[in-house]
C-alpha cells in the first residue's frame, strides 16, 4: 500500500509511518520544513515540503498521484484560534478536495473524542478546538470519499499495551499514542471498515481482534 500522511513529522504521524513501512507499505508525507526531509528519508519516508497554511489543493494534489490513502494526523492540540482555524480546519478541507482532484479514494482523519476536557472548565481556545473538529468530521463524513475517522480519547506517552476499545462509542478515558498509531495501521489494512466514525480508548482487546469486530 502507499500512503500519503499529513502530519508525519508528528507524534502519531511518525509512529503510524514506522508501522506502515514494518508492514511493507510505501509511506511520504507532507513536512514544514526542508530539513526535515533528511531524517524522514534515514527513516524510509519521501517527504514533501509545503505549509498548509499556503499550499492549494492542486499543488497537494499533485503529491497525491499514485497513493492508495491519505491519513491526516496534522492537529494544533487546541492552541491559537488562528492555527486550530488552519490546521484542523482549512487544511482538512484543502486535503479533501486534494485527494478528490488526485482520484485517491480513501481518506483518513484523526479526530479527537468529543467528550474530551468537557466538565473541566476548558478556555475558549479549546472549545473552539472542539467547535473546529466537530465541523470538520461533518465536512469529512459528507465528502464522498471512502472515509474513516478516528476519534481517540486522551492521548499519552507511555508505551502501547497493544489492547484497545473500539467502536461507535466509547467512554472517555486515555490511549497511548503508540496504540493509535498502530489501531491506524490496521484500519488501513481493513478496507471493508469505511465511512464510519470510531472512536478509540485503551481496553483489553488485542488490536487486530478490535478492529475485525468492526467490521460489518
Amino acid at each position: 500500500m502507499k500512503v500519503f500522511i499529513i502530519g508525519v513529522s508528528g507524534s502519531i504521524g511518525g509512529l503510524l509511518a514506522r508501522n506502515l513501512i514494518d508492514r511493507g507499505d510505501e509511506v511520504s508525507g507532507l513536512v514544514r520544513r526542508d530539513e526535515q526531509r533528511a531524517d524522514l528519508a534515514a527513516r524510509g519516508i519521501d517527504a514533501r515540503v509545503a505549509d498548509l497554511a499556503d499550499i492549494t489543493p492542486g499543488s497537494l494534489a499533485s503529491m497525491l498521484r499514485g497513493i492508495d490513502a491519505v491519513v491526516y494526523t496534522a492537529g494544533s492540540n487546541g492552541g491559537a484560534r488562528e492555527v486550530t482555524a488552519t490546521i484542523d480546519g482549512d487544511g482538512v478541507v484543502k486535503a479533501l478536495e486534494a485527494t478528490r482532484i488526485a482520484r485517491v479514494k480513501r481518506f483518513t482523519l484523526v479526530s479527537v473524542l468529543p467528550e474530551a476536557g468537557r466538565g473541566q472548565g476548558v478556555d475558549e481556545g479549546v472549545e473552539f478546538y472542539f467547535a473546529v473538529k466537530k465541523l470538520i468530521d461533518v465536512a469529512v463524513s459528507e465528502s464522498g470519499l471512502d472515509w474513516l475517522i478516528l476519534r481517540p480519547s486522551a492521548l499519552a506517552d507511555h508505551a502501547g499495551i497493544g489492547a484497545i476499545a473500539l467502536g461507535p462509542a466509547q467512554p472517555h478515558d486515555e490511549i497511548s499514542r503508540e496504540d493509535v498509531a498502530a489501531t491506524l495501521a490496521e484500519l488501513l489494512h481493513e478496507p471493508r471498515i469505511r465511512r464510519r466514525i470510531l472512536e478509540l480508548t485503551q481496553g483489553s482487546t488485542p488490536i487486530a481482534t478490535a478492529v475485525q469486530t468492526n467490521i460489518r
